[in-house]
């Protein structure tokens, strides 16, 4: 492990790269990391370096994402095949009848999608910007795509909107039941809930916290409270521990593995060093339009 990790650290330096992980990977990936985070995070931060590699430890719409925003980079995701069940549940072609037969409506995306699905998109959102996208919209009629559980959730903080959503779902989160929740809260009563927005709304009824990824750092950081039960994937939990060790973080179900988000390992981000194999690459006109949609979320800010 040890000399693995020395390797990767050596063939990053010579080619130039920017090694990224998802909070949901595995912990090992995590250590070996230079930047933790959201996807989104992640893609906005490795533009701003000078490397000349992105090597994404995500899942296909993530490091998609990375080239959108930096196409002049060589992006890489080591396991190929790792992709986001709940950015299946959508394509470009539907998303694009969507529009032809419902003119009146704008479409806000989810980050958690492909490329060509952001490009016909008028504007995308993250789990912790949905609501600020959504009230920002003149615009009453409103489809939100892919996630359906995200779409409700906002729907609930923006009343003066007609919220439609895709018929989409993270099936990690969204197999979280209240039995569930209510167990894991039985084990700990002490401990606060927070959930992912992903989840449904029988879970985020029960939560303390309704909050992203780098939401739920943020906040059990400058929480007084010292234990927290986590409604999201387990992956997050070394993110948490690795930053907080005076604190105790609790999974709220051993359901919430993402087995894509674990297909990444040391050999496969050796391999894609060595070789640059698992190239990701997004046609320019494609890009070009999913870029426009990214960017008119991030001029109006990315909160925590």
């Amino acid at each position: 492990m040890k000399n693995k990790i020395e390797y990767i650290k050596k063939l990053s330096k010579d080619k130039n790269a920017i090694i990224l992980a998802h909070n949901y990977q595995s912990p090992e990936i995590q250590d070996i990391a230079d930047i933790c985070g959201d996807s989104l995070e992640l893609s906005i931060k490795a533009s701003n370096t000078k490397a000349d590699i992105i090597v994404f430890c995500g899942v296909h719409f993530m490091a998609e994402t990375a080239y959108i925003l930096s196409p002049e980079k060589t992006v890489l995701l080591p396991a190929i095949n790792a992709t986001c069940p709940m950015a299946d549940m959508v394509t470009d072609l539907d998303l694009k009848k969507f529009k032809e037969q419902n003119k009146e409506f704008k479409i806000i995306t989810y980050v958690n999608s492909s490329a060509k699905v952001k490009a016909v998109s008028d504007i995308c959102c993250t789990s912790a910007n949905a609501v600020n996208v959504a009230s920002s919209i003149e615009e009453e009629n409103i489809l939100m795509v892919p996630d359906k559980n995200l779409a409700n959730y906002v729907k609930t903080e923006v009343k003066d909107k007609n919220i439609q959503f895709w018929d989409g779902f993270c099936p990690f989160h969204n197999n979280l039941s209240k039995d569930d929740v209510i167990d894991a809260k039985s084990k700990n009563p002490d401990a606060l809930l927070l959930a992912h927005p992903e989840c449904k709304k029988e879970v985020l009824d029960l939560a303390d916290e309704i909050k992203s990824t780098s939401g739920m750092l943020n906040f059990a950081e400058k929480s007084s409270h010292n234990k927290f039960i986590i409604a999201t994937e387990v992956g997050l939990l070394h993110s948490l521990r690795k930053k907080m060790p005076q604190k105790e973080f609790y999974s709220a179900s051993d359901k919430l593995l993402c087995p894509d988000m674990k297909k990444i390992t040391l050999d496969s981000i050796i391999r894609s060093l060595e070789t640059l194999e698992g190239k990701v690459v997004v046609e320019e006109k494609v890009r070009v339009l999913a870029f426009k949609s990214v960017q008119k979320m991030i001029k109006g800010g990315i909160p925590k």
